[in-house]
């Protein structure tokens, strides 16, 4: 059967034109599946059937996979029998109308506003490197871009004098942001006083230079902000994603609609609702108490009451 694994590494490089840490994750549960099969007696592709994928996916939990691991072994595996049927290899696709195990939605790492404004605080920006970092820092916080879409800001994408921002998505949607007013002073500050002395070429087009005058990268920004998280005590595990979790978050407890600030994370549905929703609790309670008529009555009969017993 290892023939066929080969012949469909080549195919999916070939007509998917897939990296080749993918094409190494497919070839891995794939190899890792045949072992397993191997154990149980089964030498030839047309002998497996759709218990023996189950009994594997089974004991792959046993072992404590994540949910999103288990599912991408059964799309390896999926991939791998249609392939098959397609090349009439096999009669039937073991994996038809198998169940994908459910991923677990864990609520996001988010930091706390105080820890937000220790991070921020850290930057000395009275160097070029400083004054970079804080305005990375600030429009990450403003904007709840990701670090891809940073890191490829160009100059002319910014505004600090009507404080918005246009970036583009991996998949070339765009779209305009707003920043705050902080953002757009450490933005506009870096671009007039700190970003000529980082760079080396005048027809650079990158936002936020590194010291060698080029585009910073997204592993670049990593180590600035393992560097700030670090000086600034925050002592949980912190990556780029957690200041757009954290942009998310307080926006959402501070009332703001989902479908705004799905908008401006560039989601393309509302599944950001159940991540947010444990965080949203006491902003929703809020909102029902400050806007439901029977509750704003209520409230109003409470207030009343306490004014004449006070009387």
């Amino acid at each position: 059967m290892m023939q066929y694994v080969q012949s469909f590494i080549r195919y999916i490089g070939e007509e998917k034109g897939l990296s080749r840490s993918t094409l190494e994750s497919y070839e891995r549960d794939l190899l890792q599946f045949l072992e397993f099969v191997e154990r149980q007696g089964i030498q030839s592709a047309k002998e497996i059937k759709k218990i023996h994928i189950s009994m594997y996916m089974n004991e792959m939990k046993s072992q404590n996979f994540a949910s999103s691991t288990l599912t991408r072994k059964l799309v390896s595996l999926r991939s791998f029998f249609h392939y098959m049927v397609k090349e009439s290899l096999l009669e039937h696709d073991p994996t038809l109308y198998m169940e994908t195990p459910k991923l677990e939605k864990k609520v996001p790492h988010v930091l706390t506003v105080e820890q937000v404004e220790s991070l921020l605080a850290v930057p000395d920006i009275t160097t070029p490197p400083g004054l970079r970092d804080k305005a990375m820092l600030e429009v990450l916080y403003a904007t709840g871009m990701k670090v891809s879409e940073l890191t490829a800001l160009n100059l002319y994408d910014v505004n600090p004098d009507l404080k918005f921002i246009r970036c583009t998505s991996s998949s070339g949607k765009e779209r305009v942001l707003p920043i705050t007013s902080m953002a757009a002073e450490a933005v506009g500050t870096y671009i007039r006083q700190m970003r000529p002395k980082l760079a080396k070429e005048p027809e650079e087009r990158g936002l936020f230079l590194n010291n060698l005058g080029t585009r910073l990268t997204r592993q670049g920004f990593w180590k600035i902000l393992k560097k700030y998280a670090a000086e600034s005590g925050i002592s949980e595990g912190i990556t780029p994603h957690t200041l757009r979790h954290s942009f998310a978050a307080h926006l959402l407890e501070d009332g703001a609609d989902i479908r705004s600030v799905q908008e401006m994370l560039g989601h393309s549905d509302l599944s950001i609702a159940p991540l947010y929703g444990a965080l949203t609790k006491k902003a929703m309670k809020d909102v029902y108490e400050n806007h439901h008529p029977r509750e704003r009555a209520y409230s109003t009969h409470l207030k009343e009451r306490s004014m004449h017993d006070n009387n």
